[in-house]
């Protein structure tokens, strides 16, 4: 038998999923693909902010070459990894305590976000305070008592965890589009004595999950977005001119995290043009 790791299960975390991976204990696993980025520093690419023009640039440039060299790179890093598909995770918007439509009106405001640089340095470029070291299943009550007035992801963490309570103002912003990666073992696979033949299978097969995977993922989104909005979630989209406003905010941060992948770049704004 060959465990699979799909969050909250053994292992608490995706970095221990990975660790486990790595000697055998674990078979499979889908994960976020920030952490994958250890082992294949070109995934850093594609986490950059207001990258993607819509969901459609992303799937292009993951289901092209770009992706799949990347998705080759995890076996070939020695991590005892190997890529399989390239799973859905939406799309990461803020949500405040107040209606923004532009970076100005980002000022003062104390945003939680992940221990990231880069994310941290994207809250400072908008004018906004970057907070870390608060946990997901603290934002709401820290919402409540004033410490940070947002935070930002998905719609659905942002229903699951309640956040839509505390901040009810859904800013349509889409900064980033951070995918998850399925991933296999190779140490378990050998364990499990997996010819080099199944193992061609399992990966052909992978990639045949994605569409399923999309697919549910949307109707989560939708049945997410759906709820807050009936408990009275205040969605803000924003036009064209507003975007451009966030996009040349944070065009620091191309030079600052993104100078050593210049060509993936350009790669990935060439097939933008498309969308």
């Amino acid at each position: 038998m060959i465990d699979v790791y799909h969050g909250g299960t053994l292992y608490g975390s995706e970095p221990e999923a990975l660790e486990a991976m790595v000697v055998g204990e674990l078979g499979f696993a889908r994960v976020s693909a920030s952490p994958v980025a250890n082992f294949v520093p070109e995934i850093n690419a594609i986490q950059l902010p207001y990258l993607y023009k819509n969901k459609d640039h992303m799937w292009a440039v993951l289901n092209g070459k770009v992706g799949q060299s990347m998705l080759d790179k995890i076996q070939a890093s020695k991590s005892g990894l190997i890529g399989l598909a390239w799973y859905d995770s939406g799309s990461r918007c803020f949500y405040l305590t107040k209606k923004v439509t532009s970076p100005k009106e980002m000022a003062g405001l104390k945003i939680r976000v992940q221990d990231n640089k880069m994310m941290v340095r994207m809250i400072e470029l908008l004018g906004a305070t970057p907070v870390t070291g608060i946990g997901p299943n603290d934002i709401y009550s820290n919402i409540m008592s004033g410490v940070i007035n947002g935070a930002e992801n998905n719609w659905p963490t942002y229903h699951t965890k309640g956040d839509y309570k505390a901040a009810k103002y859904y800013i349509l912003d889409h900064h980033t589009r951070v995918p998850e990666i399925l991933l296999a073992s190779e140490a378990a696979l050998k364990k499990a004595k997996v010819s080099d033949a199944d193992i061609k299978l399992i990966k052909q097969a992978a990639k045949e999950t994605q569409a399923f995977e999309i697919k549910e993922w949307e109707k989560m989104e939708k049945k997410s977005e759906q709820a807050v909005r009936a408990e009275g979630t205040i969605v803000v989209p924003l036009t064209a001119q507003q975007m451009e406003a966030f996009q040349k905010a944070v065009e620091p941060i191309y030079k600052e995290f993104g100078s050593q992948y210049t060509s993936i770049i350009k790669e990935i704004e060439e097939i933008g043009k498309k969308f």
